[in-house]
């Protein structure tokens, strides 16, 4: 057993090997620094496992192997069949190991065991093979000019990528970026949430076990103030991808534009849900609850201000609370039962509690929840479903993104009122609206300001088709025949088929 490696055994009694050091050209290596990060179970706050962590001389190592990398015969040459197979190599390997990889999600991030392996790593398999199958797909188009000229372009990839992940999707949000960046021929350093970097590092081994080339994926652990503020500068990267807070965004942005790195950014949202009078209600209720409620709240496209017309405005917010309490089962995240586990570290349930007090201090009325949930062996950390009603346009809780199980109610008499009042936000990345009018759907729809729009649904996402906002909400998107696009570059080729000056 290496030293950069551990022996552990989770709370469903899952054994495996956690590796510990940084994934640097097929190789774990320790941090040149000796800096390191302890990994902490949300649920029951005791320590997992140490780690390093990456120091900017460690992100230089990791961008000089992704930069060989990418010159080299052994993945620049290998053509688009064979990274390909590779892709569709590691996404076996996913499917074979995807039960260990939930266990290490849900133990280092504390979502649902049910969520971590049926949803999110259900997904993340599908991603590798989606753009796997993509890889020998990525080609040119020849344009007519004249009788003189032969034109055509050709899709490269753009080069070294710089990659941030957040921690509430940290597999899932790897996937998105990973599987668009190989099969366009880029290289990768990538760089783990410090919250929850162990199933990244479990993932590094399948890569290399899949047959990429070293250098082709680099993984490193690491502070954000460190470590991505190192790749977000390093002039030797080409692009940068990021998910997570609009401040961070914007500061990633700002570092990126030292040598005008090509940019991906998917952050915050205050996402609008509309419930018009004539929805089915019981199907509004339960999307509403999916929409906001899910992986504790911690989704950037959570519908976390709902919009219900006000004839139906008390059966909703009664419906609602019924169905809160009778589905959200707040426990141990390994339960089967679980639908909500703990926020993910004591910093975000302490920011989730300070937007309790401020909404109970701007005179919104707590309709439920609202306090920690200490029944779960009084540790961990759980927040109560918390439902505010009687809010206005104007207050904290309703304005800024939240991030946890908590939404804001409130009514509106006309669709006009809707509109402007969902669009009344410096955010713009999802939003949903509920309705039997299908005439209705599709205009309001065109009129909601946002990157993504549910009709009759809530935060239904798929791999195929685009994801990414307007407004503060982020540049540029992800997944689908979009994804490839922010990966790749067009190259224009003019032939002189005879002119003569």
């Amino acid at each position: 057993m290496s030293d950069l490696a551990v022996e552990l055994t989770a709370p469903n009694g899952r054994k495996y090997t956690q590796p510990t050091g940084l994934f640097i050209n097929n190789e774990w290596v320790k941090s040149k620094s000796g800096e390191k990060i302890t990994s902490i179970s949300p649920a029951t706050e005791q320590d997992i496992v140490t780690v390093h962590a990456a120091g900017a001389d460690d992100v230089d190592d990791a961008v000089k192997a992704a930069r060989n990398a990418f010159k080299d015969p052994s993945w620049r040459d290998i053509g688009g069949t064979e990274r390909g197979n590779l892709m569709y190599k590691l996404y076996q390997l996913i499917e074979e190991h995807k039960e260990t990889l939930a266990t290490i999600e849900t133990w280092d991030n504390g979502k649902a065991y049910s969520v971590a392996l049926n949803d999110d790593l259900t997904e993340v398999a599908n991603v590798f093979k989606y753009y796997g199958g993509y890889a020998d797909k990525i080609h040119g188009q020849v344009i007519e000019t004249t009788p003189a000229k032969f034109a055509y372009t050709v899709r490269e990839p753009i080069g070294v990528c710089g990659q941030i992940i957040p921690w509430n999707f940290p597999l899932l949000m790897a996937a998105w970026k990973l599987g668009p960046a190989l099969a366009c021929g880029n290289t990768v350093v990538m760089k783990a949430a410090e919250q929850t970097p162990l199933s990244i590092l479990y993932l590094a081994n399948l890569i290399k076990e899949a047959g990429f080339p070293p250098g082709v994926v680099n993984i490193l652990n690491g502070y954000g103030r460190v470590a991505g503020a190192a790749i977000a500068t390093h002039l030797d990267i080409d692009k940068i991808a990021f998910t997570g807070s609009t401040a961070t965004g914007k500061e990633i942005m700002k570092m990126a534009a030292i040598n005008m790195k090509n940019i991906t950014l998917e952050t915050g949202g205050k996402s609008p849900l509309i419930v018009f009078d004539d929805a089915d209600l019981d199907q509004a209720v339960k999307w509403a609850h999916v929409g906001i409620m899910y992986n504790q709240g911690q989704v950037c496209t959570a519908t976390s201000r709902v919009f219900v017309q006000e004839g139906i405005y008390d059966k909703f917010v009664a419906a609602f609370k019924e169905h809160v309490k009778a589905t959200s089962k707040v426990g141990n995240p390994f339960e089967d039962d679980t639908f909500q586990g703990p926020q993910v570290t004591k910093l975000q349930y302490d920011r989730v509690l300070s937007y309790i007090e401020a909404g109970k201090s701007e005179g919104a009325k707590l309709e439920m929840g609202g306090e920690p949930f200490k029944d779960v062996g009084g540790k961990g950390f759980f927040i109560a479903p918390t439902v505010f009603t009687n809010v206005k346009d104007d207050m904290k809780i309703y304005r800024e993104e939240v991030f946890g199980p908590f939404v804001v109610i409130t009514s509106f008499k006309t669709e006009e009122e809707a509109i402007t009042r969902a669009n009344d936000s410096t955010y713009g990345l999802g939003s949903a609206l509920f309705t039997e009018n299908i005439t209705k759907a599709h205009r309001v729809a065109r009129r909601i300001e946002a990157g993504m729009v549910w009709i009759n649904s809530s935060n239904d996402s798929d791999f195929r088709i685009p994801f990414g906002g307007v407004k503060q909400s982020g540049i540029g998107r992800e997944l689908g025949e979009a994804g490839l696009e922010a990966y790749s570059q067009k190259k224009a080729v003019h032939v002189n088929l005879g002119t003569k000056l």
